[in-house]
């Protein structure tokens, strides 16, 4: 068990320092976010991060608001009321995750929404890209090649896959070819998704393609329309 613990560390190591000689991804946006003099728990972007940002564009890549940096663990949020980022509270104090840092970085599909009334937790997606460590309050252009299904207790609360353009992930279309070229990166993904939270308050119910995350991201963006015009 020692050797197997040893063996995924390793690779979460490479995965996130790997860049294989190529530039971050040129499509970061622009995006001139600053943290609050007056308030460090609070990071205002230059659009609403919600609603400034189109889910997905014509070539079927997404756009992402990174929230939580490949390798952190300080929990950050978009607000969905104010559209800002905030550094989540509990139990009066900054929320940290008690576990590894995050293995990509981590954040939320704009313009998108899973309502409670179908299984859902009524926020936007939530989104892993594989990548090197992006600034967080970044808006990256990042291509979707898969989904872990999970439950966090009775509610929905899946995880999509995507890689981040400019790195050697990008060359990645699907789930299966992830596997096959960067060994061992699924099971990472799913570990860490399955006990992030504290041992049993996740369940996961596997893998799927990008077929059905693509359906996922679809069906969200048509929730978000519809409850934008109520």
């Amino acid at each position: 068990m020692k050797i197997k613990l040893t063996a995924l560390l390793s690779i979460a190591i490479f995965l996130i320092s790997c860049n294989d000689s190529k530039a971050p991804s040129e499509k970061i946006k622009n995006v001139s976010a600053q943290i609050e003099e007056n308030n460090p728990l609070l990071i205002i972007g230059s659009k609403n991060y919600l609603t400034g940002y189109e889910a997905a564009y014509d070539d079927g890549d997404i756009n992402v608001v990174v929230e939580i940096p490949t390798g952190s663990v300080d929990k950050w949020e978009v607000d969905k009321e104010s559209g800002n980022m905030k550094w989540e509270i509990r139990n009066g104090s900054p929320r940290k995750v008690n576990y590894l840092g995050y293995p990509g970085n981590y954040g939320m599909i704009p313009q998108t929404l899973l309502p409670y009334d179908l299984g859902g937790d009524g926020d936007p997606l939530d989104v892993i890209v594989l990548g090197p460590s992006v600034e967080r309050g970044k808006v990256i252009k990042a291509k979707l090649v898969g989904v872990l299904k999970l439950l966090d207790g009775k509610e929905q609360d899946d995880k999509l896959i995507a890689v981040m353009e400019g790195t050697p992930f990008y060359d990645i279309d699907t789930i299966e070819e992830l596997k096959d070229q960067f060994n061992g990166t699924t099971t990472i993904i799913e570990t860490f998704f399955a006990n992030y939270k504290g041992q049993g308050k996740m369940e996961s119910l596997g893998l799927g393609d990008e077929r059905e995350a693509r359906k996922i991201l679809d069906y969200a963006i048509e929730e978000y329309k519809n409850h934008s015009q109520l």
